[in-house]
């Protein structure tokens, strides 16, 4: 969104089985207003995946792989942003939403397999969506939706070469 840069942090991805899902939290933060994602983890079918899609439905948004989680955080948070972990053990998000919400620099931290501990630490908030086992794709798409506040709707994807017509029935699409 227009003025602030949210970034995900993708940790604990695992190739060998979860390539679908973390492509769908790329594509629902780039959907919902983040700008791009890092992944802690070497999968070049993901970033590819997600590189195509912004290529064809537009904006900018930057996928990259082999990062290093903690140093991310701390160069993340050395230039003066604000970490906010997802999990189920935090703050619950309507509790912190108006908290994190005036952050112009975020990272997101979306976990896969267990996160470490040491997680917990590091973040500025650790959010919960519900305290009850979720999706991590459906919690950053309510975080998102929540830290926007419903503007993400509205958003912009310059360059697109295909868009959506809203259409009560049926899909319609237009080449650009």
């Amino acid at each position: 969104m227009a003025g602030k840069e949210v970034v995900i942090l993708r940790i604990g991805h695992r190739p060998e089985r979860d390539q679908r899902v973390t492509t769908h939290v790329a594509l629902t933060g780039r959907a919902l207003g983040a700008c791009g994602m890092y992944l802690a983890a070497s999968d070049k079918g993901v970033v590819q995946s997600v590189l195509d899609v912004a290529e064809r439905w537009g904006g900018q948004f930057f996928c990259e792989d082999n990062i290093r989680w903690r140093t991310c955080i701390k160069d993340w948070k050395a230039a003066g942003g604000k970490v906010a972990h997802l999990t189920m053990y935090g703050i619950n998000l309507p509790d912190i939403i108006e908290e994190i919400r005036p952050c112009e620099k975020l990272l997101v931290v979306v976990g896969a397999e267990k996160v470490p501990g040491e997680m917990y630490g590091l973040a500025d908030y650790n959010v919960a969506v519900t305290g009850q086992p979720h999706s991590e794709i459906a919690s950053l798409a309510l975080f998102l939706d929540r830290y926007h506040d419903g503007r993400e709707f509205a958003g912009e994807f310059p360059g697109a070469k295909i868009r959506i017509i809203p259409s009560r029935a049926g899909k319609q699409t237009e080449e650009l």
